[in-house]
């Protein structure tokens, strides 16, 4: 079990619930078993305390750690791997060679495999649907090979214990059962990725993440909604 230590209110995460880049945050801090304050920003809009904190790109998440501020979510990963080194597991793999392994694939799950998801979540008319569908399930079977080299027989990319990569992708796995789900297909099944599937399991029931994934029924709810608000998706105020 995960016990946090009590930051007296010097931790602060700024977010969202169903931000699946500020769950890799929380996944992150629960890790070292840090104490924060989350503080929920509303959709549509920016508080004064996020411009503040980060202006340059205000967006969510920040971290704010006594008077630091630390944006981009997997660079806020990074820093609570390094900041608090010393209290639970590390996060990011020991050799150079495996952390740049994990961040080549964390790059290739934002910038290649998530869009699509993200275009059938929001409802987008970029291409047909199961030309989206079908690119999510490509990118999912390369994932699974790289899931099968990577973790070498144990139960995470990181190894026996959740890492860097596995945050990484697996803070969108509320998103990918909503789409499932909406959609009536099965993305990640245990006879076309059956060790994606095993590690879907074991990532969802970890301490560290299971009290942090949103319920599906109500992401289900927020996407109906986030489809009738698009504009404020792609252009917040």
């Amino acid at each position: 079990m995960y016990e946090k230590k009590n930051s007296n209110g010097e931790v602060k995460l700024l977010g969202a619930w169903p931000s699946p880049f500020v769950i890799r945050a929380r996944i992150a801090l629960n890790i070292k078993s840090v104490e924060y304050d989350f503080i929920e920003e509303t959709f549509g809009k920016r508080s004064q305390l996020l411009l503040k904190s980060n202006p340059v790109n205000k967006q969510i998440p920040v971290l704010i750690h006594g008077h630091k501020c630390i944006a981009e979510s997997m660079i806020i990963v990074q820093y609570i791997h390094e900041a608090w080194s010393s209290s639970g597991p590390p996060i990011l793999p020991s050799l150079p060679y495996d952390r740049a392994i994990a961040r080549f694939w964390l790059t290739y799950i934002d910038d290649k495999w998530f869009p699509p998801l993200k275009s059938i979540v929001l409802g987008l008319d970029t291409e047909p649907i199961e030309e989206k569908l079908e690119k999510v399930r490509e990118g999912l079977a390369l994932l699974e090979d790289a899931f099968n080299k990577i973790s070498k027989g144990k139960d995470f990319f990181g190894g026996d214990q959740i890492g860097y990569l596995d945050i990484g992708f697996g803070s969108f796995l509320a998103w990918l059962k909503t789409v499932e789900v909406t959609e009536g297909v099965n993305l990640v099944h245990e006879t076309t990725t059956p060790g994606l599937a095993k590690w879907l399991q074991k990532f969802c029931a970890h301490d560290a993440v299971k009290d942090v994934l949103p319920p599906i029924d109500k992401l289900i709810a927020f996407s109906k909604m986030l489809r009738a608000n698009v504009d404020l998706v792609i252009n917040p105020k």
